[in-house]
């Protein structure tokens, strides 16, 4: 790993003043992303098209940031409809197909919700429906047991009703 990455360097850089302050600039650097990183996942998901945009004009490679879960602003705006939101990020470059921890694209995020003008917005500009939501993944209902089905842990037969009152009618 490089000592930028890291924030550190070598042992001996660590020790004298000049590699303690680059380290504090690294911590510096590093919290500013993580702020930005939130602020641009807030306003996709606050619908605030304006605050996306003077981000993006202030720092392009925010439209690829990614949450703890993977997930880029493209998937917030996505899942929730935001129009605007997603035209921003794809003008500055947004990959449409980008998946996040479940394998998830934003295509099959607004197919999940049902959101059919941003479904229509994202096949336009080449999204595909990858991962556990959308048109490809229908749930599918369990019937319940049948009676003669039952795995019984007790033989109904065994059970002792002798000293049981009846309870209604």
């Amino acid at each position: 790993m490089s000592s930028d990455t890291c924030g550190g360097g070598s042992p001996a850089q660590g020790s004298n003043e000049k590699g303690s302050s680059t380290s504090s600039v690294d911590k510096q650097r590093d919290k500013a992303r993580v702020s930005r990183t939130s602020l641009i996942l807030w306003h996709a998901h606050q619908n605030d098209a304006a605050a996306v945009r003077k981000l993006l004009e202030e720092d392009r490679s925010l439209v690829q940031a990614r949450d703890y879960d993977n997930r880029t602003p493209l998937h917030v705006a996505s899942l929730l409809g935001w129009i605007d939101v997603a035209k921003c990020l794809i003008d500055y470059g947004a990959d449409v197909n980008a998946q996040d921890r479940w394998k998830n694209t934003p295509l099959a995020d607004a197919e999940g919700a049902k959101k059919h003008n941003m479904i229509e917005l994202l096949k336009s500009h080449g999204g595909l429906s990858y991962g556990q939501n959308g048109s490809h993944f229908e749930s599918k209902p369990v019937p319940p047991p049948l009676p003669n089905k039952c795995d019984w842990e007790i033989d109904p037969s065994e059970l002792d009703f002798s000293n049981s009152n009846i309870i209604g009618k």
